[in-house]
């Protein structure tokens, strides 16, 4: 079981995505409360955290400094890690940590089965013409 949740952790946290979802639950932000403080929209925030795409670097500072992490943390996990998430976790700990990976997962599939409903929706309009 050890493994298992060891894993779990470190797949949470091998991107800059699980790496920002870590440190927000970490600081027990929600992603709405993080993305008004950051003045960004949420659906940006959920964009960086499920790895669609990124931050600017003044705005990674900006995390960096709310989520009481350093920004090579956030970047490419070398530093200190968020500190109520490390050593001994919760098991609700890492059931949320899993809600929180499959749900930016989730939204990742969501945008695709759009973007290529709107492909179809075109393909055929161009066919039927």
């Amino acid at each position: 079981m050890a493994f298992i949740e060891e894993s779990n952790h470190e797949s949470m946290s091998a991107t800059l995505g699980g790496r920002l979802v870590r440190a927000r639950e970490s600081q027990n932000i929600t992603r709405s409360q993080l993305a008004r403080r950051l003045g960004v929209n949420t659906t940006t925030l959920k964009a960086w955290e499920s790895d669609r795409s990124e931050p600017r670097s003044s705005r990674l500072a900006m995390l960096a400094g709310i989520l009481n992490v350093a920004p090579t943390w956030l970047l490419v996990g070398q530093g200190e890690e968020p500190s109520n998430l490390t050593g001994d976790t919760t098991e609700l700990s890492r059931i949320h940590e899993n809600i929180s990976r499959l749900h930016a997962q989730t939204l990742t599939i969501a945008d695709e089965l759009e973007e290529l409903g709107r492909r179809l929706e075109t393909y055929q309009s161009f066919n039927n013409d």
